[in-house]
């Protein structure tokens, strides 16, 4: 996986070459007029959400995320983040409306523990999971669960030190995969497999893992991301890029 010192600063003019995957990570504890800004820039449906939050963290991260996501895909297409309209797939992946100006972008969010990643491509679906790194590995009972037979036993064969770890790999590249084909719960997590031992290549094992190209990444310390997308890129010879939202802003 990439190390943290990959991110890096973007472009202040962004722009999204069809070849391109680029990856994003912010942190959503805000300064309250940044929080401020951001809310500003969500529609009655975003704020509505906010509103059923019952702890005010997990309102101004949602807040923040979706603020976030606006001013980024603003970026890319040349809008203000509060003229974007957004459409949901079927299972509640969320894409941009036609009604948008600009270039069509494909794109995929996650948050968790105050940390938020994002992930832009064009005319490729993609997805993208984030999670914090829980220091106890409780987790066997929901891998006996959701798991694969094949994963639940490479994670009991792990070391008792690195299984929190390699848990957080499983689900987060299991998520992203599901995510990027836009379809929820209609796949069952044990229907197909990814590697999760730490430091070993990522590998995908589906009935179309020929379309799919699995990346892990560190979007900080004690955190583990993946993002899975549409592989026509990297067999160009393409791999993804890694940007801070905290240094564009």
């Amino acid at each position: 996986m990439p190390d943290p010192d990959i991110w890096s600063s973007p472009p202040k003019n962004l722009e999204l070459p069809e070849r391109e995957v680029h990856i994003w990570r912010a942190n959503l504890d805000l300064e309250p007029e940044v929080l401020s800004r951001l809310a500003s820039t969500l529609d009655n449906d975003e704020k509505a959400r906010a509103g059923r939050f019952h702890f005010t963290r997990d309102r101004d991260n949602f807040t923040a995320c979706r603020g976030i996501l606006r001013e980024l895909l603003g970026g890319y297409i040349g809008s203000s983040p509060a003229s974007i309209e957004f459409a949901y797939g079927e299972f509640g992946k969320p894409a941009q409306h036609p009604r948008n100006s600009g270039p069509p972008i494909r794109f995929n969010l996650s948050h968790s523990s105050g940390l938020a990643v994002f992930a832009f491509a064009r005319n490729c679906e993609i997805g993208i999971d984030l999670e914090a790194i829980s220091p106890e590995f409780a987790g066997e009972e929901i891998a006996e669960r959701y798991f694969s037979a094949r994963e639940l036993a490479e994670l009991m064969a792990l070391p008792a030190e690195t299984r929190p770890e390699g848990f957080s790999l499983c689900w987060t590249r299991k998520e992203a995969y599901v995510k990027a084909r836009g379809a929820g719960l209609q796949i069952p997590l044990d229907s197909f497999s990814v590697s999760l031992t730490p430091n070993q290549p990522e590998r995908l094992e589906s009935e179309d893992s020929y379309r799919w190209r699995l990346r892990s990444f560190k979007p900080a310390p004690g955190f583990v991301g993946a993002v899975v997308y549409e592989g026509v890129h990297e067999a160009q010879g393409f791999h993804p890029r890694y940007w801070d939202w905290g240094v564009w802003r």
